[in-house]
């Protein structure tokens, strides 16, 4: 937990570990030495979102695994402003807080809010004690330091960083695939997830 400052002010806020980019607003996965970029934008509420993660999450983890790619996430919460609630927020905050214990334990907390995650007019994702138990599930985050972070909001400040970050980005929506630049196709025809061997073609 680095505290970085915020902007040109003066206020710093604590930002979690396995993050780069300014103000620490990307969140890295895999071999930092991989000689390609797959960056992924995502929206906790988003539900097209869930669909690519239920489809493909596991294809991109096992990628990277396998050194193929390194993953940089970003993510936004616009999903908060048009549907109403913080439930983006406040699951992003707790994602940061998975990633202090470590890469693998954010993957799979990332992978089990997706699997979890209610309509999108549902802000479910607002209760941080909901968003506790859910992480119980993930090996090393049944810690009360994990659970301490999240109920006490530790990430929010770095949350919105994030989120602020993906609004002044050239992307707009979510989800959002690229491989050093180039967009991924993830969604097909009807907004569902193309194959796993589609994918793996595209980043051959």
């Amino acid at each position: 937990m680095t505290p970085r400052t915020s902007g040109d002010t003066t206020d710093t806020y604590p930002v979690p570990a396995h993050t780069s980019g300014p103000d620490g607003t990307v969140v890295r996965y895999g071999d930092d030495g991989a000689g390609r970029v797959l960056s992924v934008y995502l929206d906790p509420r988003c539900p097209y979102c869930k669909r690519m993660e239920n489809g493909l999450g596991m294809v991109i983890q096992e990628a990277a695994d396998a050194g193929r790619f390194r993953v940089e996430y970003h993510f936004a919460t616009f999903i908060d402003d048009g549907a109403g609630g913080s439930g983006s927020l406040h699951a992003l905050a707790a994602l940061g807080a998975a990633l202090d214990e470590g890469p693998g334990q954010f993957v799979l907390f990332l992978r089990l809010l997706f699997a979890e995650q209610p309509p999108e007019e549902d802000d479910r994702f607002s209760d941080d004690d909901l968003l506790v138990r859910l992480a119980a599930e993930v090996p090393g985050l049944g810690e009360d330091g994990f659970a301490d972070k999240v109920r006490a909001g530790t990430y929010r400040p770095w949350a919105r960083s994030v989120s602020m970050a993906f609004v002044e980005s050239s992307v707009h929506s979510t989800p959002t695939v690229l491989l050093d630049g180039e967009p991924v196709a993830v969604l097909g025809p009807g907004g569902y997830p193309v194959t796993p061997e589609s994918f793996l073609a595209q980043i051959s």
